[in-house]
């Protein structure tokens, strides 16, 4: 054993907290394929496939009017939400291969998560950026000469730029949080936690459908919707969010890497 082995745990001990949160950040983009290439390749896919799509629709319709009809009914597309449930996947991912290899080079479990919290926000950041961006591109092109809507569906209002970057960024936010709480109960009770946490999750959503059925409340609940609109939804997803971040850190901070 050489002198600058036994030298290496000591010198990771006397690294500032900042560092090693830094450190757990950079962890996860050590591969930037997962987290940032082959999303915008499929994505990117998905985006020529649409653009297929509407070109047969646009030479298979002859009259003006038609074409309104279409170009509404395109408002509609869910397309690009496959980023945001596959920024769900990414969460897990990160979670599960880096957790043990960061308790490994002796970073804590509370490091571990705010370093991993950061890289989660940053990503939503990044990612709620440049879908902002496409979006904007989008209504400068009128739809790319379709009048397609793949990054301003109905889902995500047609507001101003920043507001289409604040809910993006609440969505990503929203999937990231969902994933690390699955994450983190994985890492500490494995098949078997998930399994339950599902389990819990279906039986709380029937349990409020049977509360809201038995008083008749349904009317309401569509009131608060229609009132609250897509945006107040969306921002509404906050709360949920930090729960889940709260509660994965209560988790985390029992865990047990496992190989």
């Amino acid at each position: 054993m050489t002198t600058a082995t036994l030298s290496e745990p000591a010198a990771a001990a006397r690294v500032a907290p900042p560092n090693r949160i830094f450190a757990v950040i950079k962890l996860h983009f050590v591969n930037p394929a997962t987290v940032i290439v082959v999303p915008w390749l499929i994505l990117g896919f998905i985006f020529v496939v649409n653009l297929a799509i509407w070109a047969i629709i646009f030479a298979s319709v002859g009259s003006d009017a038609d074409r309104a009809d279409v170009q509404q009914g395109l408002s509609w597309s869910g397309a690009s939400f496959y980023i945001f449930v596959y920024m769900g996947i990414v969460a897990l991912q990160a979670i599960n291969l880096a957790f043990p290899l960061a308790q490994g080079y002796g970073v804590t479990r509370r490091d571990f998560y705010l370093g991993t919290s950061a890289a989660f926000v940053i990503l939503s950041a990044g990612y709620a950026a440049a879908i902002t961006l496409l979006s904007v591109l989008e209504d400068a092109t009128k739809g790319w000469g379709f009048g397609g809507h793949m990054f301003t569906s109905v889902y995500f209002g047609t507001g101003p730029w920043y507001v289409r970057f604040v809910l993006f960024f609440a969505i990503f936010l929203f999937f990231f949080f969902g994933g690390m709480i699955f994450a983190t109960v994985y890492v500490r009770w494995r098949a078997h936690g998930v399994l339950a946490l599902c389990a819990a999750i279906t039986l709380y959503l029937v349990a409020v459908g049977a509360v809201i059925s038995f008083t008749e409340s349904w009317p309401a609940v569509g009131d608060w919707f229609v009132s609250t609109g897509v945006n107040g939804v969306i921002l509404w997803s906050l709360l949920p969010t930090a729960v889940a971040a709260v509660v994965s850190y209560f988790i985390l901070r029992r865990a047990t890497a496992r190989s």
